[in-house]
């Protein structure tokens, strides 16, 4: 035992040198590194440990500020399950039968309960078995042999009611396996002695408690397949020795027989424990899985935690930056609208009412974003409501086209519109259902070139629904920028070559309340083909148009009821 003290505090030196060691050759390593790319050598005088500091520190960024000292989720995920097959390799490494500790300690588990649960049935069947001998052999020769194997069954107990009762963490998997053999052993000797009852009568009854009580040794000690052969061996040499007290082919018949169920039992004991390993390394991998998951679970919400909390500081952030430039903003549109109209007097120089101009449309423009943007940052949030109304769809497409009619028609722009007759209101929200129209309708006239046509469709869905359409005779957008122009802010390349103004929020916030009324939003463009746009309401929001009243019928049953009240009055 001193012995092995001392080997295992020598390992853990030379373990804790070996670490110091490399530690020092990395470090070693990483001086190397940052004397190469300063482009001083090891021995340079100049190469000192403040000028590693300011290299290393060049190479710090935002992001690694942002994470703290510690590594990345990834990186720290990757360590770990560097750390846990190194665990692994080390464990299996240093077992006996090539498992981890866990798995070790598993089957022996496993056979500490099978034993400690069939101590009282061997000491049924021992006690069976001495009353059936005591035909063939003196009482007290059998009484003799019913307490040793007793005290064997109670040896066997009483080590695996000791084992269970232990913490995992404290038990040593050799020794127990060790002490575990050394009472299979014991135990199966007692077993064995009852080869001693010598009567040739007896022979068959004597093999058939070796089978069975072979049979039973061998499925109790699955898991450990040391313990089982050494349940075995003293089985098979107790029904070979009946050999030496007969020699007829009846008894080697027999005695072969038994012999063989035998080793068929341990190879039986073999494939149970094969078993019983898959079983194990199946849980451990869905445990781990487990872990895993809950990992991701946990990693999942802290995330989306943080995600709440950054959603709701922007929430607050727009609204607050909204009110503050709202506030300047009012007196900046209302003066510069002043001196545009020339409302006090005519400026002494043309060129300061351009200027008003332009101060007034920069100023309309900048409220036009900001207004966008809290629409945004509301229909993102879900805090967007709806002010539901019956809204006659055509009418509104209608309306939204003489808005931007003015500006077509600068370009030359023509409008094609094909809407069907007597279509039945929608319920929806009129502020919400203008902007889209709008939107899409500034895009298209936005990107169709001078000349261009522009083609509005309003009508039915196959499912009974309502959709309005637009589409452009522009360039078109590429396929690879349908995302791009879908995500807020985003920009397709020609809208960035030839600088068109807008702040890229008017698909988004367009999608956005059309997921509102539960619709459905569809773009379809291809290069120089143009782009269609597709809004589609669904049938849910479609009113139910009343039936029309029969006037002659109404008019004659109320000539009925003034009949009848002239009556009731004469009366």
């Amino acid at each position: 035992m001193p012995r092995r003290l001392a080997r295992r505090g020598w390992a853990r030196f030379g373990d804790k040198c070996h670490d110091r060691v490399r530690s020092f050759l990395t470090y070693r390593a990483q001086i190397r590194r940052v004397a190469a790319s300063t482009g001083h050598g090891p021995s340079d005088r100049r190469f000192s440990s403040q000028k590693i500091l300011k290299t290393v520190m060049s190479d710090l960024t935002a992001e690694m500020v942002q994470r703290g000292r510690g590594p990345s989720a990834p990186e720290s995920a990757r360590r770990r399950k560097v750390a846990r097959d190194i665990r692994s390799a080390r464990e299996r490494l240093t077992s006996a039968n090539g498992l981890e500790r866990a798995f070790d300690y598993e089957l022996i588990r496993i056979y500490a309960e099978y034993r400690s649960g069939a101590g009282l049935t061997h000491a049924v069947l021992g006690l069976l078995i001495a009353g059936a001998s005591s035909l063939w052999v003196p009482v007290p020769i059998a009484l003799s042999w019913v307490v040793c194997l007793l005290c064997g069954v109670g040896l066997s107990m009483g080590l695996t009611k000791h084992f269970l009762r232990q913490p995992s963490d404290s038990v040593s998997v050799r020794r127990w396996r060790s002490a575990f053999m050394l009472s299979e052993i014991v135990q199966s000797a007692s077993w064995a002695l009852m080869v001693l009852v010598a009567a040739p009568s007896a022979r068959i009854f004597v093999l058939f408690g070796l089978v069975i009580v072979a049979a039973v040794a061998a499925m109790l000690a699955a898991t450990l397949p040391a313990a089982a052969a050494a349940a075995l061996l003293p089985l098979i040499l107790a029904a070979l020795s009946l050999l030496a007290f007969s020699q007829d082919m009846d008894t080697i018949m027999l005695v072969t027989m038994v012999v063989g169920s035998q080793i068929f039992f341990m190879g039986l004991a073999r494939r149970v424990y094969a078993s019983a390993v898959g079983a194990l390394k199946s849980q451990a991998e869905k445990d781990a899985i487990f872990i895993e998951l809950e990992q991701a679970k946990a990693n999942s919400d802290e995330a989306r935690r943080r995600a709440e909390e950054a959603n709701l500081a922007k929430s607050r952030f727009l609204a607050t930056m909204s009110h503050e430039l709202r506030t300047p903003l009012n007196a900046i549109l209302g003066f510069s609208e002043v001196m545009k109209n020339e409302v006090f007097g005519a400026h002494i120089a043309p060129s300061y009412k351009e200027y008003a101009g332009d101060i007034h449309d920069s100023g309309m423009h900048l409220l036009n974003l900001i207004n966008e943007i809290l629409d945004l940052s509301r229909i993102e949030a879900g805090r967007y409501e709806l002010n539901e109304e019956a809204i006659q769809l055509a009418h509104a497409v209608d309306e939204c086209r003489h808005m931007v009619a003015l500006r077509a028609r600068s370009k030359g722009q023509a409008f094609h519109e094909f809407i069907d007759p007597d279509m039945p209101r929608i319920w929806a929200d009129e502020r919400a259902l203008r902007q889209i129209v709008l939107n899409l309708l500034s895009n298209a006239v936005k990107f169709t070139p001078p000349g261009g046509d522009i083609t509005i469709k309003v009508g039915w869905t196959a499912s009974g629904g309502q959709y309005v359409s637009v589409k452009d005779s522009g360039p078109g957008i590429p396929e690879d920028e349908l995302g791009t122009v879908m995500s807020s802010f985003g920009r397709g390349s020609l809208a960035i070559k030839t600088a068109e103004q807008g702040s890229g929020l008017g698909l988004p916030i367009v999608k956005g309340l059309v997921d509102l009324h539960n619709g459905n939003f569809h773009l379809k463009s291809k290069p120089r083909e143009g782009t269609e746009v597709v809004v589609i309401f669904p049938a849910s929001r479609v009113m139910d148009t009343l039936p029309a009243l029969n006037l002659s019928t109404e008019a004659k049953s109320s000539a009925d009821m003034v009949g009848r009240r002239s009556a009731a009055r004469a009366a």
